[in-house]
């Protein structure tokens, strides 16, 4: 999407409001009621937003609210699009791209995850220190708008050091264990195969799988945002395992975990600087 289209988007909504975010947190799969804790100022479905792609994904409900949370002025994203879903890179980046430019220039994504790593349990909170994009794709291909960011963005700090600091302190301070590791993503909607979760934690040394947030990470790093990644291990992707999660028992316990992932991320982003 063209940055007169991302432009064209930002003005359909300062048509709505004229809230102004400073920062952007992107809610995923059952994570959507941590939207209820903001103090809404508008509220816009993504179909009446200019080149928004609408959410088809189980726990996705596609609705931009813009508010206070914690004491900041967000934009918040109440589902999310997915690669899997049929829409190109460039739609499923756009959203965050239209919050930068609504002023959000800080940014908390979250996910549900399945843990690769076997010292994780379902229900375990990880940070992401960092990334692996095994999608296929990239939402910067093609030809680069300099008002977008560079041709070649670096991501070996794709997030933010002392976002990440801030992170393990609000956790210690609400008694929260907080896993970290490295997220990886593929661009389903299949679940991985045995083999695949084995060259992912044994080769790729990655500790949970997802199919979002590297695109929207890239996207928003390639615009100099400040980014925090969080996920919620709704199960366990374990290459020797039995049993595999389905959908609902992802929304499931991503659910029952919402309560202490919402004080959590409240937490967080009073306190991002």
């Amino acid at each position: 999407m063209s940055y007169e289209a991302i432009m064209n988007a930002v003005e359909a909504v300062r048509a709505r409001t004229d809230f102004s975010p400073e920062l952007g947190l992107v809610l995923g799969s059952g994570l959507g009621p941590l939207a209820d804790e903001i103090d809404t100022v508008a509220e816009i479905p993504y179909g009446e937003i200019p080149g928004f792609p609408v959410s088809t994904a189980p726990g996705h409900e596609g609705k931009l609210i813009l508010g206070r949370l914690a004491g900041r002025s967000v934009v918040a994203y109440k589902g999310r699009v997915h690669f899997y879903e049929g829409y190109p890179m460039e739609r499923v980046v756009f959203p965050v791209r239209v919050g930068y430019f609504l002023g959000a220039a800080r940014f908390v994504v979250t996910s549900a995850a399945g843990g690769l790593n076997p010292a994780f349990r379902a229900g375990d909170f990880m940070l992401h220190l960092d990334f692996i994009n095994a999608m296929g794709e990239n939402p910067l291909r093609g030809p680069n708008d300099p008002r977008l960011g560079p041709r070649f963005p670096v991501t070996f700090d794709a997030y933010d050091p002392e976002y990440l600091e801030v992170a393990r302190r609000v956790a210690r301070a609400q008694d929260v264990r907080l896993r970290e590791g490295v997220y990886l993503a593929i661009s389903g909607p299949s679940y991985a195969s045995r083999s695949e979760l084995r060259i992912y934690r044994y080769g790729m040394y990655a500790d949970a799988i997802g199919m979002s947030t590297v695109p929207e990470v890239i996207a928003l790093r390639h615009l100099g945002a400040r980014v925090l990644g969080l996920s919620t291990i709704t199960d366990m992707a374990l290459a020797d395992s039995t049993h595999h999660a389905d959908e609902q028992e992802v929304i499931r316990v991503a659910q029952e975990r919402s309560p202490v992932f919402r004080r959590l991320v409240a937490g967080i982003v009073a306190e991002l600087p």
